[in-house]
Formats: C-alpha cells, sequence, structure tokens
C-alpha cells in the first residue's frame, strides 16, 4: 500500500515541489543521486573506480515532451562521454539511457537516432551503453530499437524487469553470446495483468530469469540489493561455472555501498548505478518506494513546511 501511495505521488506536481523546497529533501537526494551537474557525476565516477568499482552514469530525465528536450539529453550524454574519456574513466564507466528521455514517447524514431548518436560516441570513447527498462507500455518498443542498435554496436545493454510476467521468456529470447543484460526488480507501479504483485512472486520471478541468464551465453548483470539474492547469484554462476568475469552485480549508488565494496573485494564486477542532474525527483520516489522505511524522515520536512 506505502508504494503504491509513493509511486502516485512521484506523478504529484503539487507533492514535487513540496519535496524539491524541503530543505532536508537535499540530505536525501545527496544520499541517491551524484549531483546536478556532470562535473558532479565525473568526480563520484573518479572516487568509485579508486575504490575499484565500475559505474553506468544516467543523466536524469524522463518526461521529455518536444524535440529541443531530446536534443538537449542527447548532447549531454555526448559531452559526458567525451568527459569521461578524456579523464581516462572508461571503459570502467559506462552510461545508462532511457528512451523517454530521447523522445520515445512522441517519436521513436527520433529516439532512435539519439540513442544511435550515444552508442556511437560511447564506442568512440571506448565504453558502451544499456537501454534503461521503463513502465511496461515501453517495453516492446525499447527492445526493438535495442535490436536495432545492436546491429553496429553489439555491447549495447538490455535492462529487464522480473516483476513483470513477460521477462522470463524475453530472458531466453536475450541469454545468447554477446548480449549484456541487466536484471533488476522493477520500479514502475504495474497492473496486475501484467506484473507480479507480491514481494515473493517478484522474487520467484528474479530467480528464475537469473538462472536463465547464467545458464544462457550472454552478460549477465545482476542488479540486486538483496543480501538472500545476492547469494543466489554467486551460487548459481558457481553451479554454471561461470568466473567472475562473466557476470556481474549492479548496485545503486548510495545504496549499501559497504556490500558493494565487499563484493568488490571477493573479486566480483560491481557496477554502480549513478544519476545525475536536476530532474531528481521521479528517479528518488521510486528509491523511496524500493525502501519505504526512507519516507518517514521525508514525511517529516513536509510536515514542518505545513
Amino acid at each position: 500500500m506505502l508504494r503504491s501511495v509513493i509511486l502516485a505521488a512521484a506523478r504529484s506536481t503539487r507533492v514535487e515541489r513540496l519535496v524539491e523546497t524541503a530543505p532536508v529533501s537535499r540530505s536525501i537526494v545527496r544520499r541517491f543521486i551524484a549531483g546536478e551537474h556532470a562535473d558532479d557525476a565525473l568526480q563520484r565516477t573518479r572516487e568509485l573506480v579508486a575504490d575499484g568499482l565500475c559505474a553506468t552514469l544516467d543523466h536524469l530525465g524522463e518526461d521529455t515532451t518536444n524535440p529541443h528536450q531530446a536534443e538537449a539529453t542527447r548532447d549531454a550524454y555526448l559531452k559526458l562521454l567525451d568527459a569521461l574519456h578524456a579523464a581516462e574513466l572508461t571503459p570502467a564507466a559506462e552510461v545508462s539511457l532511457k528512451l523517454s528521455a530521447l523522445g520515445q514517447v512522441f517519436d521513436e524514431k527520433v529516439a532512435y537516432e539519439h540513442a544511435r548518436a550515444i552508442c556511437a560516441k560511447a564506442s568512440e570513447c571506448g565504453t558502451t551503453v544499456t537501454l534503461d527498462a521503463e513502465d511496461h507500455t515501453t517495453t516492446d518498443s525499447t527492445l526493438e530499437v535495442l535490436a536495432r542498435l545492436r546491429g553496429e554496436f553489439p555491447t549495447t545493454g538490455a535492462v529487464l524487469q522480473a516483476y513483470l510476467r513477460r521477462t522470463e521468456a524475453d530472458c531466453r529470447e536475450l541469454a545468447v553470446a554477446g548480449s549484456r543484460v541487466r536484471l533488476c526488480k522493477g520500479a514502475y507501479k504495474e497492473p496486475e495483468s501484467v506484473a507480479y504483485q507480491t514481494r515473493l512472486d517478484v522474487d520467484k520471478s528474479y530467480v528464475r530469469c537469473l538462472n536463465v541468464l547464467m545458464a544462457g551465453g550472454g552478460y549477465p548483470m545482476l542488479a540486486t540489493h538483496d543480501p538472500r539474492l545476492i547469494g543466489i547469484g554467486e551460487d548459481r554462476a558457481k553451479w554454471y561455472e561461470r568466473t567472475p568475469d562473466e557476470f556481474e552485480f549492479q548496485m545503486l549508488y548510495g545504496v549499501r555501498p559497504e556490500e558493494q565494496l565487499r563484493l568488490a573485494r571477493l573479486g566480483y564486477t560491481v557496477r554502480v548505478y549513478m544519476p545525475y542532474g536536476t530532474q531528481w525527483y521521479g528517479y528518488m520516489m521510486r528509491r523511496l518506494a524500493e525502501r519505504p522505511a526512507n519516507v518517514g524522515f521525508l514525511a517529516r520536512a513536509l510536515r514542518s513546511r505545513v
């Protein structure tokens, strides 16, 4: 119930204004967001790489409604990739992008062309791109764009969400040689007709999908902070005789940093998903929905302003 309320608030402009202007919100934002500018993201990336971690950077902004916004997002990624390359942070750092930020809502062709330009720049800079998953209505479109991009840029990564009922089948299609697939639980509010609703059912789906990816010929990227699922991932890697360089763990910036370092010290590749930018509200609310214990802190801050 609380998760549903939070996700509903993520779409409320009134709540957004309250949250954005609450001083204590900045404390929460700093935990999950690398900063508002590319220089902030570069500095955080340097720190992660120095600690033996990898990174995937997300320039926040998914509510793009016109060509100008889409072009601005594309240009932000191109500049970011040049900066990462100049700082010798590639290939340890790659980028993640949402097609909705590139115009998917109003013109899928435009979104593809922008994504292609970003993939070309990433290849030039010695790194790659992962296409983020969003709500279920965009899944088919995103996978179609992914297939086109992989024709030229085969290392382009996919993201599949275990809470969607279709995902096990999608894993079977994508678990092929050279295919990079990030498996996450999912953070959008979805109807029961397309998504599992209980944590237990989502976890069971995650394990089924994990097994499919580990058994396949691709490169699984296990995005989870759940200790039990991390343990299952380690076990399944051994079962399928995968070495630590044949898969990786992924975690969010600011979530379980000690566990990130522990896994890296064991020899695993650990990639930190690191968002930055001014449009942090929707992203932060989804993180709160994943960890409702953080809501009390934010709620007290909002009450203090009323």
